[in-house]
């Protein structure tokens, strides 16, 4: 899934992992996931800041109990093996050449008021989920964890692991030094 809102302005690469770096090592302090991957993904999955309305850096949907107060309806994309899936409100869908379908939709996802607050909620999606368990093992190599996360379903892009690798490289050129 990529959000498509743009509600906030991109920060650069540089200016990113400066800004957010110390929520994802207070993240990897709490739960051992590696701060590299946490903020990489946090990255991909806001378009660098640009699409994380609510401070919504993650892409975790709002379920039906979540309070009206912590939903937003965003515009993403998303990518299913059927044309018939279900959403609030559906844009476009147009067949793939791997014979997917890409939807253009507005869907509910969840919104914070603080970045602590969507870093937290993250690690506790994460942790609490048992999707994610057997990945989990991995959580102290970003790469092997990105591939397994990308394994139990965190998002339909096709090539998720690898383009969330990409990421991971771009944030270690960033790092703070001696991270």
């Amino acid at each position: 899934m990529v959000l498509l809102q743009m509600e906030a302005p991109r920060h650069s690469p540089v200016e990113f992992v400066a800004r957010y770096y110390v929520y994802a090592k207070e993240t990897e302090r709490k739960t051992g996931i590696d701060a590299r991957f946490i903020l990489a993904q946090a990255a991909l999955e806001s378009g660098w800041g640009a699409s994380a309305p609510g401070y919504l850096f993650f892409g975790i949907k709002a379920g039906p109990n979540t309070p009206g107060n912590r939903r937003q309806l965003v515009r993403t994309r998303e990518v299913h093996a059927t044309a018939n899936k279900k959403f609030p409100e559906i844009l476009s869908i147009k067949k793939m050449k791997s014979g997917k379908y890409e939807y253009i939709v507005r869907d509910w996802f969840r919104k914070y008021d603080t970045p602590e607050e969507s870093f937290s909620d993250h690690a506790r999606l994460l942790i609490g989920n048992e999707r994610y368990a057997k990945a989990l093992n991995e959580k102290h190599d970003p790469y092997r964890f990105a591939e397994a996360i990308a394994k139990a379903g965190y998002a339909t892009h096709p090539f998720y692991a690898t383009t969330l690798k990409n990421v991971i490289r771009m944030v270690e050129k960033y790092a703070p030094p001696g991270e």
